[in-house]
């Protein structure tokens, strides 16, 4: 059993397909599902149930990825310890976030103050973020709500205000606070290839006793625009409306929140610079606590 073959089926496993792990890792996808047999006849079981063209990690699989996890973490924590004994201490930060607006303004601060740090910032959903702490591929991820899992270490950086948006010329547009409940019959916006989002304003107009009739889907540089042509309503964050300049309400029944959470691998080494990045995020965050409050 080599890493390379470890490294391999760790692919396969997250991906669950053939073919895009073989385009990941860039080789032939023969020798990738040959590579994927002999390790399963190395270990006398299936790792995966195929399905047609489809592969599912089995049960089986699933106990070789966890422990092939705690492997991968191992050599890189070894890697940093190196590194930082020897004094080559890596100034590159990588993190992963589900919505831009996490970090707007943050990291132009940061390397103000750190001039010699390089972050690369990626984008991806939330069940993406986990799967690329879990492979070392960044060293924090941003999403909401929190990331929970037995692998990973989280924190609240905050709980977001929702407040309900409205157009200008709408009944309760000059309203400081109303109950959601009185838009039930109102269509909502929510933002297209974004499942949290639809999520959460279904999830918050249950709590106010009533589910959405009507939710359509828009790109979100096109959402305040729907609004304010009087196409529709949306629950947002309330920062999202300060910096759009949107008319908005705040909700009276249900007090709805939206956490955000910061997390990272529970036992993975972090390097110095990637510590140091995650203290500012949680002390900029608190910091700033009321531009995420009514």
């Amino acid at each position: 059993m080599e890493l390379l073959q470890l490294k391999y089926f760790q692919t396969v496993a997250y991906t669950e397909h053939i073919s895009k792990a073989a385009e990941q890792l860039n080789i032939a996808q023969p020798s990738l599902s040959l590579t994927i047999k002999r390790l399963e006849d190395e270990l006398g079981t299936t790792l995966f149930d195929r399905k047609g063209r489809n592969i599912q990690l089995n049960a089986s699989g699933k106990i070789l990825l966890n422990h092939v996890n705690r492997i991968f973490t191992e050599i890189e924590n070894a890697r940093m310890e190196i590194q930082t004994k020897d004094k080559e201490i890596d100034h590159t930060i990588k993190i992963s976030i589900s919505n831009p607006r996490f970090l707007s303004g943050l990291i132009s601060r940061y390397i103000t103050q750190w001039p010699d740090s390089n972050i690369q910032q990626g984008l991806g959903a939330r069940n993406d973020i986990l799967a690329s702490l879990k492979k070392g591929d960044i060293d924090l991820g941003i999403a909401g709500p929190p990331i929970a899992d037995d692998e990973i270490e989280s924190c609240v950086l905050i709980n977001e205000d929702i407040v309900l948006v409205l157009p200008s010329t709408h009944k309760f547009a000059t309203k400081s606070e109303i109950s959601l409940s009185n838009v039930a019959d109102e269509s909502f916006i929510s933002l297209a290839n974004n499942e949290e989002y639809s999520f959460f304003t279904t999830e918050f107009c249950k709590k106010a006793g009533f589910t959405p009739k009507n939710i359509f889907e828009v790109d979100s540089h096109l959402l305040a625009e729907i609004i304010k042509v009087n196409q529709g309503i949306a629950l947002l964050p309330i920062s999202v409306c300060r910096k759009l300049d949107l008319i908005y309400v705040r909700i009276a029944d249900i007090n709805p929140t939206y956490p955000v959470g910061l997390s990272w691998v529970k036992d993975r080494h972090l390097s110095s610079s990637a510590r140091n990045f995650r203290d500012f995020i949680i002390a900029y965050f608190n910091d700033h606590y009321a531009l995420y409050k009514v």
